[in-house]
């Protein structure tokens, strides 16, 4: 988007309240981690985001843990249609605005030799739902998508762009 940033990383806890949806968790989790940084940048906007994916029957899929994790998650999502959430939060000095973007993915059936070739040849341990849509699962097992292309790589550009426009306002 042509727009100077710098990237600042911060360790947070990836927890949220039990009752929350999965849209709300996505929000809380990116205003959290907005606010663990707004106290090192007082003049500057922050902007933090936070993906994840929802299986066909609700789950949410963050970051997997383990290898295991991974393949037991591209089982999950092979032959179906997914949902990927990033809640994106903008917070300067006391202004904050908070907003999550939702883009449908469908998986075409993925065999144990294509999951395990993908989770031993990529890394999927730093993906929600154990992949990356710009690599190689993506070409061989990306159906269709509704919705945004970015929001699945992790950040919902045009959707910010809009959002910043208005903040701006």
């Amino acid at each position: 988007m042509e727009l100077p940033f710098e990237v600042r990383t911060i360790e947070v806890a990836e927890t949220y309240p039990p009752h929350l949806s999965p849209t709300e968790v996505a929000m809380h989790l990116a205003l959290k981690k907005a606010s663990a940084v707004a106290f090192r940048a007082e003049k500057e906007l922050i902007i933090a985001a936070d993906t994840l994916v929802v299986s066909p029957k609700g789950l949410i899929l963050g970051k997997p843990a383990t290898e295991y994790d991974a393949m037991a998650m591209l089982h999950l999502l092979s032959g179906q249609t997914h949902e990927v959430i990033t809640g994106v939060a903008m917070r300067l000095k006391n202004k904050e605005k908070v907003f999550a973007e939702r883009t449908k993915v469908r998986f075409s059936e993925m065999n144990e030799d294509e999951i395990q070739y993908y989770v031993k040849q990529h890394q999927p341990l730093d993906k929600a739902g154990a992949y990356g849509i710009q690599e190689w699962i993506g070409h061989i097992a990306i159906e269709s998508i509704e919705g945004c292309y970015y929001n699945v790589v992790g950040f919902p550009c045009a959707r910010f762009y809009r959002e910043l426009k208005d903040w701006e306002k």
